[in-house]
């Protein structure tokens, strides 16, 4: 397959957001706040990009991000936002002045992976790839960032052409079952030369064959599946048991939620890999194994609104038994779109300092980060903005 990874145009400044799932819920909610935010409607509440700690990073400007994408399903960004209006996600004043960067974001979107295709792989990822080089050129964009925001899938079965880029690209040339979609996604993205952000529990880059193509193209990648809620909580709240020496003997939880995250987790293989990550993340940040279940249940009346429930149980002095319990109710889409900004322009800033492989230091917004087997929220922070201004970083990105 044609590598694109050095046909870029000038630098202008400006930065795509190519996004897989473009015509989602959180999709469209990513380029109306991003509209919001550029034009003075709103803050940039919930984007830690823009606290005082990252200013001298030099991050892209909001208002200097280009979006478009890929998505398997035809509702115009207008019409969706229009029911993410009707369900309180986004304001209704708000509509009005982001209908026109809706409607250019809408025009930007181009047909993604079917399900089921019967072609060779390597021929649908030449075509992904062509698409996100083209808006790159139309655009005349500094470089692209690829955040993939699609259905949740089950994790792929191990398979021998994982294993390494020459096994991979041969059986790209020959099967249509080589990759599940977000990887093939993954893929097309390096070859398109973008940065690759994986937003979702999928297993996206993660694969031996893609870090290695990451590599071997100079092309930076951050994920798995973004911290928004539940583990966000337990993130800050479990090193505090063990800073304090206190055994935590069992941590479940319960989360409602409706919406497309929802229809799609009612799937067990889909939810597996969801609920894997949280009880990883609990146990790699204690140090031990944990008693206990996460349970993840759809229920369609919540729309875009989740509630996750948290029963603990630790031991503390002479053994006594004590609980703590916390409930946490937000909006999926709302808590999201913030980071997946903040994550466009970090990966657009290890992009231009032409860093390769997996980004560690972006750890901060995941459940599963890979590179990192650190989960405690204050030291992902420090981490991320020791990365973001150290000195021997330049170039920043242009303005």
């Amino acid at each position: 397959m044609n590598d694109t990874t050095h046909a870029m145009p000038a630098t202008t400044g400006r930065t795509g957001v190519w996004i897989f799932g473009a015509r989602g819920s959180l999709a469209t909610t990513v380029v109306a706040g991003a509209a919001a935010v550029a034009a003075g409607l709103a803050p940039a509440e919930g984007c830690a990009a823009e606290l005082p700690d990252f200013r001298a990073a030099g991050l892209p400007p909001v208002d200097a991000l280009v979006f478009g994408g890929h998505d398997v399903v035809g509702t115009a960004l207008v019409e969706k936002a229009g029911r993410l209006v009707d369900g309180g996600v986004l304001p209704a004043s708000l509509l009005p002045h982001v209908r026109e960067a809706l409607t250019t974001a809408d025009r930007e979107i181009r047909d993604g992976l079917p399900e089921g295709g019967a072609e060779p792989q390597a021929r649908a990822a030449e075509r992904l790839a062509a698409d996100i080089a083209a808006f790159r050129e139309r655009h005349g964009l500094a470089r692209v960032v690829a955040v993939n925001l699609a259905s949740t899938e089950p994790l792929p079965a191990d398979d021998p052409a994982h294993a390494s880029l020459d096994a991979l690209e041969q059986a790209l040339e020959t099967r249509a079952d080589v990759l599940p979609a977000s990887s093939l996604y993954a893929y097309a993205a390096f070859r398109a030369g973008c940065a690759y952000v994986n937003f979702t529990p999928s297993a996206g880059a993660c694969l031996p064959a893609l870090e290695e193509l990451a590599r071997v193209t100079g092309l930076p990648h951050a994920g798995r599946d973004g911290k928004t809620g539940e583990t966000l909580v337990k993130s800050a709240l479990a090193p505090m048991f063990r800073q304090r020496a206190l055994k935590v003997r069992s941590w479940s939880g319960s989360n409602l939620l409706g919406g497309g995250d929802g229809a799609t987790l009612a799937d067990p293989a889909a939810a597996r890999s969801k609920t894997d990550s949280k009880q990883r993340s609990l146990e790699e940040t204690l140090g031990h194994p944990v008693e206990g279940v996460v349970h993840i249940d759809n229920v369609p009346d919540m729309g875009e609104w989740k509630t996750a429930w948290n029963h603990i149980s630790f031991e503390g002095f002479l053994g006594v038994r004590m609980t703590l319990q916390f409930t946490w109710q937000g909006c999926d889409s709302a808590l999201a779109a913030p980071l997946v900004l903040d994550l466009a322009r970090f990966a657009a800033l290890a992009h231009a300092r032409e860093e390769a492989g997996a980004l560690p230091s972006l750890g901060f917004y995941f459940k599963s980060p890979v590179g990192s087997t650190e989960h405690n929220l204050t030291r992902q922070y420090e981490a991320l903005r020791a990365w973001a201004v150290r000195p021997d970083a330049a170039p920043a990105v242009s303005r």
